[in-house]
This record gives structure tokens, sequence and C-alpha cells, in this order.
């Protein structure tokens, strides 16, 4: 195997080996990113938007209807609270999703990494191939010369 090749595997290794391992990367690691994840998580489900949109509808509908309106038509109040929570909410998904493209980040490098390493080793056994066919090329030659003298001598 060339050097240049052989060093190159063997950096591709000790890169292996010094980086995080894709489940300890994907695990949030303090309070606030385990946060982010469970909010992004709750805010991106389906229960959520069902909850939220019976609650705006019964909120609506209470205030439209009833004689003891807390927010009466235009909904102001319903307005602000939607806002901060909006306000709220699109940050925290920010940094869940920030999170998760670093790991997506890392995690193309690591199948870069893997490509790169498993070109080097087709390329190594293709060379050990080439080597094998022409010794082989050679080993065939030396008898059909071998043969060839053979049948001269008896010939001649």
């Amino acid at each position: 195997m060339p050097s240049a090749a052989q060093s190159l595997l063997d950096e591709l290794r000790q890169r292996a080996k010094d980086r995080p391992q894709p489940q300890e990367m994907s695990a949030p690691f303090t309070f606030a990113e385990r946060a982010a994840d469970a909010i992004a998580s709750l805010v991106g489900s389906w229960p959520f938007i069902i909850v939220q949109s019976t609650l705006l509808v019964g909120w609506i509908a209470f205030n439209a209807l009833s004689a003891n309106r807390v927010d009466p038509y235009p909904f102001i109040l319903l307005n602000l609270l939607l806002s901060t929570q909006a306000a709220y909410t699109a940050p925290v998904i920010m940094m869940a999703q920030n999170r998760q493209a670093e790991i997506d980040r890392q995690r193309n490098i690591d199948d870069y990494d893997i490509n790169r390493r498993a070109e080097l080793e087709i390329e190594t056994l293709h060379e050990k191939i080439d080597l094998l066919r022409e010794q082989e090329i050679a080993t065939l030659t030396a008898s059909v010369e071998r043969l060839t003298r053979l049948l001269e001598q008896r010939g001649g």
C-alpha cells in the first residue's frame, strides 16, 4: 500500500477514535437543550395543535356568547396570549433546530470519513488483486516459456 494512502487511512482512524460517537451527540447535555427539545417536540405535535385549537374555539365561543365575558370581541387578550406564546416558542424551536443541525453536520462528517476509509480500503484491495494478477501472469508466462523450451528441445 502506498504510504500516502496508509497515512490518510491512519489519520481517518484516529479522527474516528477521537470524535464523540453519534449516540453521545444526539443526547441533550444541558437542561436548556433538554427543555428546547421537549418544547419543540410538544409544540410540533398533533395533540398540541388539537388541544390548542380546542382551547381557542372554546375561548372565542365563551367570550362571544357568554354574559361573563373576559375578552370581548376583537379578542385582544387572546391575541396578546398567542403573540406571547409565539414570541417564546419560536426561539426555543430555533435552538432545538440548531442543535439538530449540529448533530446532522457531525454525522455528515462521520459519513464522509467512513466513505473515504472505504474508498481507501477498496483501492488497497484493487492494488492487491492487481499484484496477484501480475504474479499469476508472470508465473503463467514462465510456465509457457518453460514448456516452449521443452517442446523446442524435443522437436529440435
